[in-house]
């Protein structure tokens, strides 16, 4: 069920009420020329809401959203996506049934395939920018939308990872920089691949404690890539050089590809904080646990937004605009 035309987002923001049925979708966009705003959205035909809306659906079991994000994407339009900035979510009430939905959004590039008429989508239609308003059906897309456009479409990426449970410590006799992932870590390290392969990562570098080695290892396999070793990245090498191994994340950012870093807790909330006042924007709240990622978005070199998935892997609010 969709909402209805009088919804609007800010009905049903009460965080003490709690959504029982969770979606994800994109905003799915494509470039038509060189500039910021030459860009066109997709927006889908639905026959049985005969509506104009983003590509999104439910969350299959087990699912993230990021992983349903891409995959209704594609299932609705035929189209392959890269994920970039989070644009927030939308909650409403059901039609007809006492349940309260959750969607969250991603603004996706298309890579490529070809659309399909379907069951769910009988028409795809591209629009400009001037045109994406007026064309959607619901107040809540059009918010959505919004998110969007505040900053620039054409975003490089790049991804912090904080290493995957490993057990206490204290409890591992050895070399601490030897202390494997436990059980739930390598459970961990498996999902952590598919939704980092969902903002595109192409590169993998890590501090060199076993544990954060292990956490990006089965993305490592997956890419056919090997995982490069960065001292700075770690406790003790960011301790004794925070300035370079700050430098060392900025030089990471191209337009060529994502590259994901594997850190631990004590340097994550200060490379960012520094990075992102340096930048002017500010995080979102964050307990950087185990597991947990951050993908950093940037135009023209400059961070424009930084969204965190929480060792759950959905999506951490943003904060008040």
């Amino acid at each position: 069920m969709s909402p209805s035309n009088n919804d609007t987002a800010a009905e049903f923001t009460d965080p003490r009420v709690k959504a029982n049925i969770l979606a994800a979708g994109a905003v799915l966009w494509r470039p038509t020329g060189t500039g910021d705003e030459d860009i066109e959205i997709a927006l889908v035909h639905r026959p049985k809401y005969d509506d104009w809306s983003l590509p999104k659906g439910k969350l299959d079991p087990g699912e993230t959203p990021v992983i349903t994000a891409v995959r209704e994407v594609a299932e609705e339009t035929g189209l392959n996506s890269r994920l970039g900035r989070y644009l927030g979510h939308v909650t409403y009430p059901v039609t007809g049934h006492r349940k309260l939905k959750r969607v969250d959004y991603w603004a996706a590039r298309v890579l490529d395939g070809e659309f399909e008429s379907n069951t769910e989508v009988d028409v795809l239609d591209w629009r400009r920018l001037d045109e994406v308003m007026d064309a959607l059906s619901y107040p809540m897309d059009r918010t959505i939308v919004r998110n969007f456009l505040r900053q620039p479409a054409d975003t490089s990426h790049l991804i912090v990872v904080r290493h995957a449970k490993a057990g206490r410590s204290d409890r591992f006799a050895g070399d601490d920089d030897a202390r494997p992932l436990e059980k739930a870590g390598r459970a961990q390290a498996r999902a952590l691949a598919p939704n980092l392969l969902a903002f595109g990562a192409t590169e993998i570098l890590s501090a060199p404690p076993l544990r954060c080695v292990q956490t990006v290892t089965p993305l490592a396999e997956n890419l056919g890539v090997d995982v490069e070793l960065e001292p700075l990245f770690s406790e003790s090498g960011y301790a004794a050089a925070p300035d370079a191994a700050r430098k060392r994340a900025r030089d990471l950012v191209s337009e060529d590809g994502v590259p994901v870093i594997c850190s631990q807790g004590k340097v994550i909330p200060d490379l960012l904080e520094v990075w992102a006042a340096e930048d002017g924007i500010s995080l979102p709240p964050a307990r950087n646990r185990k597991g947990s990622m951050w993908v950093l978005s940037f135009h023209q070199g400059r961070m424009v937004a930084a969204d965190h998935l929480d060792r759950a892997l959905v999506p951490t609010d943003l904060p008040p605009s």
